[in-house]
Order: C-alpha cells, then structure tokens, then sequence
C-alpha cells in the first residue's frame, strides 16, 4: 500500500511555474519528533538549476529589471502581508520539518514579514553620488543590482534565513535562485506559493531544493549566477568560493558562531541568568547565534551554574507541535549523532557534567531525536566543547578573575558571530563590546535581530552582512559614469 503523505508537493518552482523536476526526484522528509516521513517534495538536480538560472536571467532583461520601483516595492509588501496571513500555518509546518518548537516558529515567522515592509522602504533609496572634478566633466555613480542571486540556506531556521536574503535581493532589484537544504524543503514551497500570488514577474524568485553536492554545487559554480550568499557551515563556504572562481562570483557567507555570553559580577543576576539559560538552549540548540559559552566572573559562577544547570533540568523536551514545549527534537538524524558525540567529548575531556548529557527518550521521544539541554561546567576554553560549535542543546560554563581575561577567552574562538554582555557599568559595556571581535554585541539582552540592524561575522563566521542598509550593498554595484561637457578631447598625438 502507497503511504498517505501529510505534505506532498511534486512540482519544483521555476519561471513562475509549478514543474517537474528535469534530473530530480520525489524525496520524503522525516519528522524528527517521530523519526517517521511526513511529507514528499521535489529535487532538482543539475538540469532544474540550469533552467531555473536561466528563468532568473530571463526575469532579469524582461518586466522585473524594468519595472518601477514604486511597482517593485508594492510586491514585497504584499508579500509580506501574505506571510503575516499564513503565518500560523507556515509555523506548523516548519515546526514539522525541523522540529524547532511552536512557540518560535509562530513568533518568528509572524515577524518574518518585517523584513519586506522594511526592505521595500530601502528599494527606492539607491542613491549615487555626484562627484566634482572639473567644470567640464560630470561625474555621477549608481547602485545597479548584481543580477541573479543564488541562495543556499540551511535547515534550522529555512523561512527567516530565506527572508534575510529575498527581501535585500529585490529591494535592490536582483533575482534569485533558492536552493535550500534537503532536510527541509516544505516551508520554502509554501514561500513559493506566496511569491506567486503577491504577483510577482515570472522567474524573479526560483525554488529548487536539493541535495548540496548535487544541487548545491552546480549553483555554486554556475556562470550565470553573479552571486551566491550562503548560510551553512564554514567549510561549505570554502567550498563555494572555489567554486565561484568560475566568474569571480560574489559571495556573501554566515558561516555559524561559538558566541560567549558574558556575565560581570556587578550584573543584575537575575535578567542575566534568565538570558543565559534561554540563550544556550533556544532552538533546540541549532542556533548561529546560540550563547553556548557561558563566562561568568568567579564571585557569581557557582550561583550561576547552579541555576543554568536546575533550569537546564526543568525544560520541557518534546513534541515542537505542543504550544507547552520549549526544545524539540535536533533536526536530522546526523545532526543527533553529533551532538551525542561532543556529550562524549566533554567528558572525556574533563568537564563537569551538571546537567543532561544524554539521549532523551520516554513519554513517545524514543524514535524521536531527542537530546536532554546539557550544562558543562568548569569548562578549560581550549576544550573542544569550548571551541568548535556543537549545534545542539550544549553549554560550556567557564570563570574567570578580571576583565581582561573575560576578553581573552570570548576572543579565543576562531568564529565571531555575536556576544553577550551583563554588567550594570556603562563604561565597561562600552570599553569591553568595543573589543570582542563579533559582529553583533548585546548588552544586557540577548539575540535581538531586526531588519534594520547589520548581521554577520567577524573572522571564520563569515563575509558580508543581512539586514540594514548594509545588506543593500551587497546585492548591488556601483558603476560610474563620467561625461564630457565640453565635448572636446584634444588629439595627444598632435
């Protein structure tokens, strides 16, 4: 007997067409709370990513690369209103396909529509700049969009990931290419559907997702596509800068975060440990910006993991679809085992184990995959656990004396995402976010993102930046033009 799928779509998303997949295949996606299929939805292969290259560059010389940008801005606020209308059900389905909990993916991609109605602000918003060099030359530059985008996105966080690139994309006029991860395909379909029914020119946005060294690659190293931005793991992003050398393509990359999350002893101790132990363990752990390094200054530690470690305990771990759920299953299968091998790692490496440090199973989780919020402590900051980023529901808590040390451990990462401070001292919030090397440092808060706000990385989290005006330039050239308003140009030869 045929199994009865919960969410089927067959059809890849190419030229503003529902159509089968050239080289591709029908995959089914796993529910990771159940370890079961859910749902069926297209691959593309290396022929799908071709035609959808060039739906994009079609889309780009025909009604889209001349449309108004009055008209322009329109789409992407109806966009957005669509995604503020189908919220509910985009959450449901997002909290099937990687587990992330209801009470985030409702929050999240109810607020996702931000992102257009900012953006859409942006698009008319280009300016150049005149420049005087002489009374008989002009001088003027433009920003003009980079062309087609590629947009490789990752399976923790598909919809907001997606948003934080679409909506830059066409607020500079650019069109794009999505491939995003086989492990969670639905929601970028129903993405898809939004795009359609916001009236969007065909083959400005393509869905194709697929598997990365299949689909994934052939985008990456494709001619026709002027740039590539990307959201993954560092290694990957080495990968497609190799890839890209094809046409110099250009490249934007977050490539994930070790974030130290920093606690003074003159906090207020209460908000800061509400925020540490909710920043270490949101999203099931599979967040870029996770405070997964917990450094708390000697006088308030053992307080401090006393209570991460009791919290740790009393989460709720379980079905994501249950509004009363705060951490669901890791997203896939290998994802698991990773996770399950640094719980290993960290032991044998000597940290304390305070809290978890296991599989979790019982109460319908044992197909499921489950993993109990671990808490490390006394952590040495050359641990593994303290230095490569695990992804999953981890963190290490490490002491410190002074001020200075407190800087050297959160800088003693190669990754530079973001950080976290506590103190209730203005001056050392300033003196001391002004030497982390991250691109976002919170203080007295935690992970605040918002569309008006530059996101990305220093050292190996990445290149470029999403949000803000920032995100603008990085979908856009500048070309100059200079013009001669005299009309002469003597013959040097003469």
């Amino acid at each position: 007997m045929t199994k009865q799928f919960e969410y089927t779509q067959p059809k890849l998303f190419i030229g503003g067409e529902w159509v089968d997949p050239l080289d591709g295949e029908l995959v089914p996606s796993i529910n990771p709370a159940t370890g079961e299929h859910w749902a069926l939805t297209a691959f593309g292969g290396t022929r799908d990513i071709d035609r959808a290259v060039e739906a994009a560059q079609d889309a780009m010389r025909g009604p889209w690369g001349r449309m108004p940008v009055a008209e322009r801005a329109a789409l992407m606020r109806r966009l957005g209103a669509l995604i503020e209308e189908h919220a509910p059900r985009m959450a449901e389905l997002e909290s099937r396909d990687n587990g992330r909990p209801l009470r985030e993916t409702r929050a999240n991609i109810a607020a996702e529509a931000q992102w257009y109605y900012y953006f859409s602000g942006l698009a008319d918003k280009l300016d150049g700049r005149m420049i005087n060099i002489n009374p008989d030359l002009m001088a003027y530059t433009q920003r003009v969009p980079i062309g087609v985008v590629g947009a490789i996105v990752p399976w923790n966080a598909p919809t907001l990931v997606t948003t934080m690139k679409l909506a830059p994309a066409l607020a500079a006029g650019c069109t794009m290419v999505i491939k995003v991860a086989e492990h969670t395909t639905v929601t970028t379909y129903e993405l898809a559907k939004l795009v359609e029914k916001a009236g969007f020119p065909k083959g400005v946005v393509n869905v194709v997702p697929g598997y990365g060294q299949i689909a994934g690659a052939h985008l990456a190293a494709h001619p026709g596509v002027d740039k590539l931005s990307f959201t993954g793991e560092h290694r990957t992003a080495q990968e497609i800068m190799r890839a890209g050398a094809v046409n110099l393509k250009r490249v934007s990359f977050e490539c994930g975060g070790k974030s130290p999350h920093i606690v003074f002893d003159d906090a207020d101790i209460e908000q800061a440990i509400n925020a540490v132990a909710h920043a270490g363990f949101m999203a099931c752990g599979q967040s870029c910006t996770l405070g997964s390094r917990i450094l708390v200054q000697r006088g308030l530690y053992d307080r401090v993991v006393e209570e991460v470690g009791a919290r740790a305990g009393r989460l709720r771990v379980g079905n994501p679809l249950d509004p009363e759920t705060h951490i669901g299953p890791q997203t896939h299968e290998d994802q698991l085992r990773k996770t399950l091998s640094y719980l290993e790692v960290g032991k044998s490496e000597g940290a304390r184990l305070v809290a978890g440090g296991g599989r979790l199973t019982g109460e319908g989780r044992d197909k499921g995959y489950f993993v109990q919020p671990t808490v490390f402590a006394d952590v040495d900051p050359q641990m593994r656990i303290a230095q490569e980023e695990i992804f999953g529901p981890v963190v290490a808590m490490i002491p410190f004396d002074t001020e200075e040390e407190a800087l050297e451990v959160a800088n003693g990462v190669k990754y530079g995402l973001t950080a976290g401070i506590w103190t209730r001292d203005l001056g050392r919030a300033h003196r001391v976010s002004s030497q982390i090397m991250a691109g976002t440092v919170w203080v007295n808060t935690y992970r605040i993102l918002n569309p008006g706000v530059p996101y990305g990385g220093f050292k190996i989290s990445g290149i470029g930046r999403e949000n803000g005006p920032e995100a603008i330039q990085e979908y856009t050239e500048p070309r100059a033009t200079m013009i001669s308003l005299s009309g002469a140009y003597p013959y040097p030869y003469a």
